[in-house]
């Protein structure tokens, strides 16, 4: 191989040579609209069948890569020529009608000068297999919002990275050890193209500076319907081999590796938009990962006006949402002191701050200098906006974060929650496709999220749906028993031993599928709990069932690694009668398969450490039933006719015990409700019961966790609310942020003296319910006037621990000035339910240009400290199974 460093490469693409009735298809090749479209994609595999497999299902590279002869031919076909036709037009009919934003919100709200537009940026995007700069789930939630964001016309654009070879394909050993591999994506056959710069006619870059050197950043673009994906890359000529190599793995490399790649990603995205003209109005972190945009955001700010920092901290903030993914704060990404300072010294003068400034942004105990640098609080410290992705996890992410916010209870901690979905048509078998279209019209398409087009469902008679859920898998086994001839075979396994494994896969058994992340709290291995009896039910002679497993573990992750040995040798312990089968390679096509073709789709994450989750929302969609323990998005979506529940929501202090006790309420779930539920058949051969629980998984969980749903939900409860936020903030050259920032340093400088003297009420040890009195308070609020504070009344039911529950705070009255900085306020409490029932007072900052009063430093309770609350969560301690 000649090696560039040595000699300079003149490169050009090469092109296919498309007849011209042909031509169109050009085009829809490089728009990933055609990947939820399955007409369009049936278009390429009609070209050349297996091409379009051996190309990973890349139209780009299939176009470039088939014969001529078969271009010719098709170009010669009226009918196919018609198809194209239709495609082409339905593409751009799709990228100009008429929206649901438009219809429903106008126009995105903006400052002067800036884009009306929301920019949605993450580390990975799942698109389609072929394209692999995703990892797993965080990525294909970040495609299917571009997806959505495209069928309802949300004005968003995305920026991301592109990395040179994704993230690793994964093979398994002879011993069932998982190894990776890295090949190159060859961006030349991918759906992307380079941005160009019309002054030079080269591709458009960008610079940012890493320590003792400045790095370029190539521009490339993805087009996803009509949103515009921006992608970042470092392998260029104008850098050293080691930074073209900072663009070249997802999540691979030492922790250098991923600050560099979160500068280019955070800093270099920002900077990008710039170049090209762009300045969005909103941002959207998905994940830490890009949270140093703040950083660049807050840079630009202070370039264009005279602000402080202060005062671009307040502005930009307004315009930024964080969603956190992560339950445990192992998994945030957090860098040395040392490694901050050598990377980000040099926008500090630009920032106006000092390094000890930029630090606390990173830290939970801002004045520990040995703390580590948090991505994840410096994108909560620069975001007036955050969210967790699924009502448990919003509750999780409070707990988890509420020491940012002293003196505030946990359950008000300023996180709240969109709970993830999956974009349908991306989903959803073509064939289960087809049945939607028959009986439910094309609403389904148009309106995913509405609840009234799935009812439906009903009215599919259940031999279709039956027989359409069969013929899925029998594809599904026929093509995991051509999986694991090549797997076996590259393991080094003779012909009949490969046919035995091969055979033992059955298309007319109950199959439970499993494919995730192999990370320790998923517990892939909760099925081995008792071999004996999970192997009784793999060979029943009359109910058996098989177990189809995908999933990687991260190249770093040991236990992860060896959990799937683990399963693999159980497995290979079988012999001939071995119903369990490891999928290597788990990715968008693997895990498209596996949710069409399944009957019941396994979860069994530890409580609490699951955020979300969507692949059980793909399965449910095909009418696949989702057994799992309430976590992530099944603790708001289990009902107990769509699907079962390992457990009722407890914790557990003993995670040995946890695992026992799941373990075994799995296996009876199994063996006393869903393996005779599934096999009992009526007299026409048909399993009615489970076919009804099929139809209102798929009516219960197809408009509730669609992304078109969740994508509505972050316009009406955040976009549009930061939109507005940032042009109240932005007018008169940042007038409202500077207020804003002044009223703040006001607070501070005199909320020490801000307190509670007394609280009085005529309230008894009783009241009826309905019942209200009068609560009358001093409070001592210094040189700070009433108006420019909250005095609230917290009231709600009290436990037996003394804990308030379901608190509704109500904002008291100003009854009288009392002099030397006294005031009293006045309201009444209500007695709303019955039991006991108590409040507390408290006071708050109030400023029209807070997006919430919830701020760092500046509460005061009466009694000096916030009333414990109680916990939703129910918690076994030493619990017998």
């Amino acid at each position: 191989m000649l090696d560039p460093s040595t000699a300079r490469i003149h490169s050009f693409r090469v092109l296919p040579a498309l007849p011209e009735a042909l031509a169109p298809l050009q085009e829809i090749a490089h728009n990933l609209w055609w990947t939820w479209q399955p007409r369009a994609a049936a278009l390429f595999e009609q070209l050349d069948p297996d091409l379009w497999e051996e190309t990973h299902h890349n139209p780009v590279k299939l176009l470039g890569a088939i014969d001529q002869s078969r271009l010719d031919r098709a170009a010669d076909d009226p009918a196919f020529i018609h198809a194209v036709g239709q495609a082409i037009e339905q593409l751009h009919a799709h990228e100009s009608r008429p929206s649901w934003f438009q219809n429903v919100h106008g126009d995105l709200p903006a400052p002067a000068g800036r884009s009306p537009l929301i920019a949605y940026f993450s580390a990975e995007f799942g698109l389609t297999e072929c394209f692999q700069i995703y990892s797993g789930g965080l990525g294909c939630l970040a495609g299917d919002h571009l997806k959505s964001a495209s069928e309802l016309g949300v004005p968003l654009i995305a920026v991301g990275l592109l990395y040179r070879n994704g993230y690793f394909h994964q093979y398994l050993n002879a011993d069932g050890w998982q190894q990776e591999t890295y090949p190159d994506l060859d961006f030349s056959n991918q759906p992307i193209h380079r941005i160009i710069d019309p002054e030079t006619d080269r591709q458009r870059l960008i610079w940012i500076d890493l320590p003792g050197r400045r790095v370029a950043v190539g521009l490339w673009q993805c087009n996803v319907g009509r949103v515009t994906l921006y992608l970042l890359d470092t392998n260029l000529e104008e850098n050293s081999r080691e930074d073209r190599d900072i663009t070249r793995n997802l999540y691979g490399g030492d922790v250098e590796r991923r600050i560099q790649q979160e500068l280019v990603l955070g800093v270099g995205g920002v900077r990008a938009l710039e170049a090209l003209g762009i300045q969005p109005t909103v941002y959207h972190m998905n994940e830490g990962h890009s949270a140093f945009l703040a950083l660049e955001h807050i840079r630009q700010l202070r370039r264009e006006t005279d602000a402080t920092f202060d005062d671009a901290l307040a502005a930009t903030s307004a315009s930024h949402l964080f969603t956190t993914h992560t339950p445990v704060p192992a998994g945030i990404d957090r860098f040395s002191p040392e490694l901050i300072q050598n990377y980000l010294s040099p926008l500090l003068p630009e920032l106006g701050i000092d390094l000890n400034r930029l630090l606390s942004l990173g830290r939970e105990r801002p004045d520990d200098n040995g703390e580590f640098f948090s991505m994840a609080v410096l994108a909560l410290k620069t975001s007036n906006r955050c969210n967790g992705v699924s009502r448990l996890h919003g509750e999780v992410s409070r707990t988890m974060w509420s020491s940012l916010w002293p003196g505030v209870p946990e359950n008000e901690a300023p996180i709240g929650h969109v709970t993830n979905g999956v974009h349908t048509r991306s989903w959803v078998a073509p064939s289960v496709m087809a049945l939607f279209d028959r009986y439910l019209g094309w609403s389904w398409q148009r309106n995913p999220a509405d609840h009234t087009v799935w009812n439906d469902v009903e009215t599919i008679p259940d031999e279709e749906l039956w027989r359409t859920h069969e013929i899925e898998r029998e594809r599904l086994v026929t093509w995991s028993r051509k999986r694991i001839r090549e797997q076996l075979s590259r393991r080094g396994l003779g012909r009949a031993d490969i046919e035995v494994a091969a055979s033992a896969l059955d298309p007319e058994i109950l199959t439970i599928g499993f494919a995730r992340r192999f990370a320790t709290y998923k517990r892939a291995t909760l099925l081995l709990q008792d071999p004996d009896r999970l192997r009784a039910m793999l060979n029943d002679a009359k109910r058996p069932m098989q177990i189809l497993i995908a999933g990687k573990a991260h190249p770093a992750d040991g236990p992860g690694k060896e959990m799937i040995r683990e399963l693999v040798k159980f497995a290979e312990s079988n012999g001939k009668s071995n119903r369990i089968v490891f999928l290597e390679d788990y990715d968008i096509d693997v895990a498209r398969r596996l949710v069409a073709g399944c009957d019941i789709w396994l979860n069994t994450p530890r409580r609490g450490m699951e955020a979300s989750g969507t692949s059980g929302m793909k399965a449910a969609m095909n009418g696949v039933v989702n057994v799992s323990v309430l976590d992530g998005w099944w603790d708001e979506g289990f009902e107990t006719e769509i699907g079962f529940a390992i457990g009722r929501g407890e914790t557990y202090d003993d995670s040995d015990l946890q695992d026992k006790v799941e373990g075994r309420a799995l296996y009876d779930l199994l063996e006393r409700q869903i393996i005779p539920e599934f096999y009992h058949r009526d007299v026409s051969g048909l399993p009615r019961q489970w076919i009804a629980r099929m139809k209102q998984c798929i009516m219960h969980v197809a408009p509730q966790f669609s992304t078109n749903r969740m994508v509505a939900d972050y316009t009406e409860k955040y976009y549009l609310p930061a939109a507005q936020s940032c042009v109240s903030l932005a007018a008169d050259n940042l007038a409202g942020a500077r207020s804003l920032n002044g009223q703040l340093h006001r607070y501070r400088e005199h909320w020490r003296a801000v307190g509670i003297e007394s609280v009085d009420s005529p309230i008894g040890s009783t009241m009826k319910l309905g019942d209200s009195a009068p609560v009358k308070c001093v409070v001592q609020l210094g040189a700070l006037s009433p108006e420019e504070v909250a005095v609230q009344l917290y009231a709600g039911s009290v436990t037996s621990l003394g804990e308030l529950v379901d608190v509704t705070p109500l904002e008291l009255q100003h009854g009288a000035s009392l002099g030397e900085g006294r005031h009293e306020f006045t309201g009444r409490v209500t007695a709303s339910k019955s039991g006991r029932f108590g409040f507390s007072v408290r006071v708050l900052p109030k400023h029209n240009m807070l997006d919430q009063p919830l701020v760092p430093g500046l509460i005061t309770w009466f009694g000096g400290h916030a009333p414990k609350q109680a916990k939703k969560s129910k918690k076994l301690v030493g619990a017998q199974g």
